[in-house]
């Protein structure tokens, strides 16, 4: 934890500017030094990340598109996952010092997390911006962190990285609807046990080179997959704390997945729903179907008709009240993400009223010995949910063929 009877010396002054050279706000930066090295963590809140999720909007890059997001009902999530994390990092037994920009950018849940951080950076402008996430990065190179620790998915990513020009380590919180690249923790709790490891110095944290993935939102909305490598960014790594870069799928896999959604779908029961999860595996039972799928969204199908596309988890939760309803998803590659990466629409509560025991996953073998984790993700944001669905769960690889996994929290 943070400990300031520990620092001594006198405060220093730096100006922070933004991405035109323009001075935002001169800000005083408290820098007190101890006998040895006491690291430097920065942390950057993008307090908008997630927002999209529930409500369908696959993002939130825009802010045509947060302003729908917000109409739609949309919940800020980003602060409340990365208090989970500070809360981990605030039980540290090593002190540190904790860098941030102000307000909603860090300092407000830095504080909530018991922590007293030194602010470097404070807009002039809605906290929201992209500028403001690059700016507090500069800010954090300037005041010499040894790691930025971010809220955010991958857009957040982008521009730390942008920012960041290879300077410092980055590790990510994952607080976004899209988290396909390498640098998120596999959830907040454990970005913050990794990052009090690493203050620490303990010899198991490694660094590896991770990739920063995006996908482009506007593409996804139109059902159409257009991913990028943007870059690689120095990142604290152990294998059961963060998660890895999607991955895709071969073509030897096609006809298993296809002869085993062909099953599922000859298994469907009458009048049940069918709520059937984003990805191209998924996609195969909707074509087993006849009837054409949002790639990137969340269907409903009874009786073999659609009866509702891209839908966001409001719209499921009013089609599965009283109702026998079943899920069907598959998992993210590399990831093993079962739930919370890009399937946020089916969210916790919805889990919870379908029933664990109601859940269908689908997925190829080569897939499943491709997990460097050795298991599945859930993350859903819900720690009562999320302890339903650790254990042994059952993954249907083909037709007549499964194999029991482990999954974790």
């Amino acid at each position: 934890m943070l400990d300031q009877r520990k620092l001594e010396g006198s405060a220093n002054r730096r100006d922070v500017f933004n991405l035109n050279a323009q001075l935002v706000e001169p800000l005083s930066i408290s820098g007190r030094q101890t006998v040895g090295k006491i690291k430097k963590i920065g942390l950057i809140v993008n307090p908008i990340a997630g927002m999209g999720g529930r409500v369908g909007l696959k993002g939130t890059d825009g802010m045509a598109v947060l302003e729908e997001a917000r109409r739609r009902g949309a919940r800020p999530l980003s602060s409340g996952r990365a208090l989970q994390a500070l809360k981990r990092l605030a039980a540290s037994n090593t002190p540190f010092t904790l860098v941030t920009g102000a307000g909603e950018l860090g300092e407000d849940v830095s504080r909530a997390a018991g922590l007293e951080p030194v602010v470097v950076y404070r807009s002039l402008t809605e906290s929201s911006g992209p500028d403001n996430t690059r700016n507090l990065a500069i800010a954090m190179v300037e005041a010499s962190v040894d790691l930025v620790l971010f809220a955010g998915g991958d857009g957040t990513a982008r521009d730390v990285l942008s920012a960041l020009n290879d300077q410092v380590p980055l590790l990510g919180i994952p607080t976004g609807v899209k988290m396909y690249s390498a640098v998120f923790g596999t959830n907040p709790e454990n970005a913050g046990d990794l990052v009090a490891r690493f203050i620490a110095g303990e010899p198991s944290v490694r660094f590896r080179e991770a990739e920063i993935m995006d996908i482009d939102e506007a593409a996804m909305r139109n059902d159409q997959v257009s991913a990028q490598l943007y870059g690689y960014a120095s990142s604290p790594y152990e294998r059961h704390l963060v998660q890895n870069a999607k991955s895709g799928s071969g073509p030897s896999e096609n006809i298993a997945l296809d002869a085993l959604c062909r099953q599922v779908v000859r298994e469907m029961q009458p009048d049940c729903l069918y709520i059937i999860g984003p990805g191209t595996t998924t996609r195969r039972v909707m074509a087993a179907l006849g009837l054409p799928a949002t790639l990137l969204g969340v269907d409903v199908v009874r009786n073999g008709a659609l009866i509702g596309s891209d839908l966001n988890e409001q719209a499921l939760l009013q089609l599965v009240e009283g109702r026998e309803a079943r899920i069907i998803v598959s998992i993210l590659g590399g990831h093993g993400s079962l739930f919370g990466r890009g399937n946020q629409q089916i969210s916790s509560e919805v889990i919870r009223r379908v029933g664990h025991q109601h859940i269908d996953v689908i997925t190829s073998m080569d897939k499943l010995i491709s997990l460097e984790t050795g298991g599945l993700r859930v993350d859903t944001g819900d720690a009562e949910v999320d302890a339903m669905l650790t254990g042994y769960m059952r993954v249907r690889t083909g037709s007549d063929r499964a194999v029991y996994v482990r999954v974790r929290s």
